[in-house]
């Protein structure tokens, strides 16, 4: 077998094991999830798992740096979708809904690494693509201030926060009763609300 070959079984290795954690987050704590557990998942020894990952903080910084490479590109794919910025505002945050849906282990992740009181690279991972997100939706909310769209009274910062803890809220709910459909048929109402709080009105 070829190097090549050899580093793309590995890669393929990480991937799924990356995948495993993914899906078992979904189903309980990430922080009780053990290397035990996502050995068994994979149907490998812990042995051959380790040689993918020296530790489980290493497999914890894979799954927090696929979800935020996953959710950045969809939420990139959604914004260059829509020309007009509250549009692609929106298409942003339905995106994000999509992404959750699809993979309701990866806010489990985030939300775990991010109730970390200690400094860790997971945390730090998650913390950039918050900063990331956040900056993307002020600048669409600037361009909309200067296409005469979005009120220019508007704090973009605050703004920008509310539209992520929105959806932090909207999954948290159906992530606690185990209901996505739940977030579902909240979210076109609720970005109804957001929406009216942002733009200009010319009643």
């Amino acid at each position: 077998m070829s190097p090549q070959a050899n580093y793309m079984k590995a890669e393929e290795r990480r991937a799924a094991t990356v995948a495993i954690v993914v899906t078992l987050a979904a189903e309980r704590n990430p922080s009780e999830i053990s290397t035990t557990d996502i050995a068994k998942a994979m149907g490998v020894t812990q042995g051959a798992l380790f040689k993918h990952f020296p530790t489980k903080d290493a497999i914890v910084q894979a799954v927090i740096q696929w979800v935020a490479d996953k959710l950045l590109s969809r939420i990139e794919q959604a914004e260059q979708s829509k020309t007009a910025p509250i549009e692609a505002i929106e298409a942003m945050f339905f995106a994000h809904i999509r992404f959750v849906s699809e993979y309701p282990g990866a806010p489990r992740m985030l939300f775990s690494e991010l109730q970390r009181k200690q400094p860790s690279v997971p945390k730090q991972i998650a913390t950039t693509l918050l900063k990331s997100y956040s900056a993307r939706i002020q600048r669409l909310l600037e361009d909309g201030k200067t296409q005469g769209l979005v009120r220019t009274d508007l704090d973009t910062n605050a703004a920008a926060s509310l539209l992520i803890g929105t959806i932090q809220g909207l999954v948290m709910q159906s992530l606690l009763v185990n209901n996505i459909s739940l977030m579902h048929s909240q979210a076109p109402k609720v970005f109804d609300i957001y929406r009216h709080g942002i733009e200009v009105s010319y009643d």
